[in-house]
């Protein structure tokens, strides 16, 4: 009987993890016009340590840049509070289910929106992957994936939202 279990156990456990769910998220520049051409992907599938990014991207200038998971599933420019057409803004603010209001990175207790910094070469590519313990597939979907122009200090002292500044590159996922 308990070799029957294990059996069972393991072939419960096999079909959950082949069944992972995972989805394929088109990365576009952005701009105060509309949204411009295509830049690279970005992979997401759940994994037993939390949501594992496979970011494939070109056209990004070097350095860090902020990479977050925002409420809205749009990347379309919208006026901001002073009537300013912004890039990306109907995009919405950081993933925040919990209403923390807090910055804290992908490892703290803030939104969940925090995704870990990427880090663009010299070539202005970004080929990393990353995870966000606190994500799933299923917590993404029906919403966007934002580049920032900056890094990402996850706080918000000495600038708001980690300093990453403009909204560069987005994709919505479906």
């Amino acid at each position: 009987m308990k070799k029957v279990l294990f059996v069972l156990s393991a072939v419960v456990f096999y079909c959950a993890c082949a069944f992972a769910d995972k989805v394929s998220v088109d990365i576009y520049e952005t701009s105060a016009e509309c949204s411009g051409k295509k830049i690279g992907t970005v992979k997401a599938e759940d994994s037993d340590k939390g949501l594992v990014l496979k970011v494939n991207i070109k056209g990004i200038p070097e350095g860090e840049h902020g990479f977050h998971v925002h409420e809205h599933p749009s990347c379309a420019p919208a006026a901001g509070p002073d009537g300013k057409i912004v890039a990306a803004l109907a995009a919405g603010g950081h993933y925040d289910p919990d209403n923390t209001g807090k910055h804290l990175g992908p490892y703290g207790e803030g939104h969940k929106g925090d995704l870990p910094v990427l880090t663009a070469d010299k070539k202005g590519k970004i080929k990393q992957t990353v995870t966000a313990p606190r994500l799933t597939v299923a917590d993404i979907k029906n919403r966007s994936i934002m580049i920032h122009a900056g890094g990402d200090n996850y706080s918000d002292d000495p600038l708001p939202l980690g300093g990453g500044g403009a909204r560069i590159a987005c994709g919505v996922v479906k």
